[in-house]
Formats: structure tokens, C-alpha cells, sequence
């Protein structure tokens, strides 16, 4: 059971309003339990939707590079919550492989290309160090520009932020998600 209830309908006019500003258009879905718990700080929530939705929608790394980024994060930070509502909503639609999908949370190195694989290498030096290395970041550089760059930057901490939010709220994987792929043994 989440710490914090999210809110259940029916919804304020201004709360039904906001929420539906939070899911793209035309989904069929319910507003994701994240969403709903956040607003229960209406005002942080929409500051929040700001920049959550320009790095989805506005975003300057092609989708993909953004899907590997957000789950490689997720899974780091052990969020099967985000990671999976990610996978379901983006992974085929970016041409992520199942395979790919999975070594987002297992780490694995063959199904990435060297540009994927220097993403993967600066999401997990971020969860470690909080920095990345000069050897990763030249790896970068030889596939992204600066603004480029620095969005990578930003990606990759807000998606740390959501994760934290997320497990520390307790938020339960919403119905529809996928969990972490099992290991093998």
C-alpha cells in the first residue's frame, strides 16, 4: 500500500483538467497512479508537468536514445514502477527488442550499439558516482551535441528524481505495466 493514497475520482474540475494534461492524447488509460498521488500537491504537479513533459515531448535525443536512458535509470534505481509503465507505453513504439528491453535492467552488452552502449555506460557511472567519467563523456561527444548533452544530463536526474519519489511513496506497479524481467540463473 502506497504511503501517500492517490486521489480517486471524481476528480475536481481543476484536478480532472490538470490530470488529463498529464497523459498524452488519446490514451485510453486511467491517469497513472503517480500522477494522481502528485497531486496531491496540486501546484508542485503542475511545475513538475513542465518539465516532465518537454523531455518527452520536446526532447532533443532521438526517442529511443530517451527510452534507454529513462529505463536504464529506472532499473538502477530499482523502480519497476516507472521502468514498466516506460516499456509498455514507448518501448515497441521506439524499437526497443525484448532483449534490449531486458538488459536495460540486467546490464547486458550485446544487443547495443556503441552510441546505446555509452549511454547505458554514463546512466550507471550517474547512479554511482553522480558524475561521469572522462572516458565515458568523450563517448558521448562523439555522438551528441552539447545541447544534446546537457539534456542527457537532465533526463537522467529527473528520472532518478521520479524513481525516488516513486519507491519512496511506494507506489504500486500500475496493473497494465510489466515487472523486471526475471534472471536467470
Amino acid at each position: 500500500m502506497a504511503r501517500i493514497a492517490p486521489l480517486e475520482p471524481p476528480y475536481t474540475t481543476e484536478i480532472d483538467e490538470a490530470l488529463r494534461k498529464w497523459m498524452p492524447p488519446g490514451v485510453a488509460r486511467d491517469p497513472l497512479v503517480l500522477f494522481r498521488t502528485l497531486h496531491r500537491n496540486p501546484e508542485l504537479a503542475s511545475r513538475m508537468r513542465v518539465l516532465g513533459a518537454g523531455l518527452l515531448g520536446h526532447g532533443k535525443l532521438a526517442p529511443k536514445d530517451r527510452e534507454i536512458v529513462i529505463d536504464r535509470t529506472c532499473a538502477r534505481a530499482g523502480c519497476q514502477y516507472e521502468w514498466g509503465v516506460h516499456v509498455a507505453t514507448f518501448g515497441e513504439t521506439v524499437a526497443l527488442n525484448r532483449d534490449q528491453i531486458d538488459a536495460t535492467v540486467s546490464g547486458a552488452l550485446a544487443p547495443w550499439s556503441p552510441r546505446e552502449r555509452a549511454l547505458i555506460t554514463a546512466v550507471d557511472e550517474l547512479h554511482d558516482s553522480a558524475q561521469i567519467s572522462r572516458p565515458t563523456w568523450d563517448a558521448l561527444a562523439e555522438h551528441y551535441n552539447e545541447a544534446q548533452l546537457i539534456e542527457f544530463l537532465v533526463l537522467a536526474g529527473w528520472y532518478r528524481l521520479i524513481s525516488q519519489l516513486i519507491n519512496s511513496l511506494e507506489i504500486e506497479n500500475e496493473p497494465w505495466a510489466p515487472s523486471f524481467p526475471e534472471e536467470e540463473d
